[in-house]
């Protein structure tokens, strides 16, 4: 399992990817940079890649899961609820591909703003 490193303005994350082909890709990726886009208690950002939903794609999530949205294409950190969320826990727009999950805590990423400076790299 690979581990990454996300950082979002002074605030720095590690994450463990497991092993689907959709981490493989991402892996591949690294590192990538972006600009947060803040949705509820989630973040994305687009990335350069293109891969279809996954047979284990899905909406609910948890926090701290790591997702990679096809129709973006975006990387996405969630952290809570957002406005699509029934519950406390996180849900996404529609379907993503998990590919990891952060191993602290994801909770340390509320209030972050949109357009803040987002890296990912290896750990």
């Amino acid at each position: 399992m690979a581990k990454i490193t996300i950082t979002v303005d002074n605030i720095t994350l590690e994450a463990d990817l497991n092993d689907s082909l959709t981490a493989e890709k991402i892996a591949e990726l690294l590192p990538i940079e972006g600009h947060a886009n803040v949705w509820g208690d989630e973040i994305y950002f687009n990335i350069p890649l293109n891969l279809e939903v996954d047979a284990n794609a899905r909406a609910d999530v948890d926090v701290g899961e790591l997702g990679y949205w096809p129709a973006g294409p975006a990387f996405c950190i969630f952290y809570g609820p957002t406005p699509v969320s029934t519950d406390e826990r996180p849900r996404a727009y529609s379907p993503v591909n998990v590919f990891g999950k952060i191993s602290g805590d994801a909770t340390r990423l509320k209030g972050v703003a949109n357009g803040a400076a987002v890296k990912v790299s290896r750990a």
